[in-house]
């Protein structure tokens, strides 16, 4: 599977945690796709506006809006991760794309206050400390009327099946513990609203692990760290990952989490 479009999510360096990798999430991917493409209809850009991308990785999402603005409008994207940077301009260059990427993070776009008629953040609020910094900065940056989307999972939703309900549990909660901000995905709406914004849609999708990826990379990792904390033994975390096995060859296995994204628009008169 290609990990084009991916991103790290790397915005905080004070919080941020390579536990939770979006290459984690590959498996998942059809469901993001899902969400992404109820976002770009929700922003509904029409030619001439301005829009941009927080964390735009490698500027898929640019490259989507830069179809939607045309040549008169303007398609951003803003990046912390000089490689990703990098990549997304030489892209850009060589699709031919009216877009641009610009070295920036959640906390510091760097653009003039009402700049943008659309702003997109994904999967970025789950690595922040301090998450309400990041939503009244989209609201500084959007011009009265304009609107945003921005989405994130929710790790409180995770579901690991098959498993002990006890052990399983642990797992999960050990997820929790090694995440900057783990309930991001329900947080949005209040976040939004105490920025500034008023919430006119919120949408979700469950990312589901495929059958074939068994127990994952992130199930193998997250155990492992329940165990060095103490919160389940070794054979317990060796019997958890065998039913997962057993379970992904008989279809008796189900591993997911729910992502929400959050449409919304800055008031006319802010």
């Amino acid at each position: 599977m290609t990990t084009d479009g991916l991103r790290p999510d790397r915005f905080d360096r004070e919080g941020h945690d390579q536990l939770v990798d979006v290459r984690d999430l590959q498996a998942a991917l059809p469901g993001i796709h899902r969400l992404r493409t109820w976002a770009h209809e929700a922003l509904a850009l029409a030619p001439g506006e301005r829009a941009v991308d927080i964390g735009s990785g490698t500027g898929s999402e640019v490259f989507a809006f830069a179809d939607a603005v045309g040549p008169t409008g303007t398609a951003i994207g803003v990046e912390p991760d000089q490689n990703l940077l990098a990549s997304a301009q030489r892209r850009a260059t060589e699709l031919g794309a009216h877009a641009e990427f610009h070295p920036g993070d959640a906390y510091g776009i760097p653009f003039r206050a009402n700049s943008f008629d659309a702003v997109l953040c994904e999967r970025v609020f789950q690595h922040l400390t301090t998450p309400l910094r990041a939503a009244r900065e989209i609201e500084r940056v959007l011009r009265p009327g304009g609107r945003t989307v921005v989405m994130d999972v929710d790790w409180g939703t995770a579901i690991l099946h098959p498993g002990a309900r006890d052990i399983t549990r642990e797992v999960i909660e050990t997820l929790l513990a090694s995440t900057t901000n783990p309930l991001s995905g329900r947080r949005l709406p209040g976040l939004l609203t105490k920025a500034g914004l008023e919430i006119d849609d919120i949408g979700s999708h469950a990312l589901v692990q495929e059958r074939a990826a068994a127990a994952g990379s992130l199930v193998t990792k997250i155990s492992a760290m329940a165990v060095a904390r103490g919160r389940i033994t070794e054979p317990q975390r060796e019997e958890l990952l065998a039913e997962l096995a057993r379970g992904a060859e008989t279809g008796d296995i189900h591993l997911s989490v729910t992502m929400f994204a959050v449409f919304a628009h800055k008031p006319e008169g802010r």
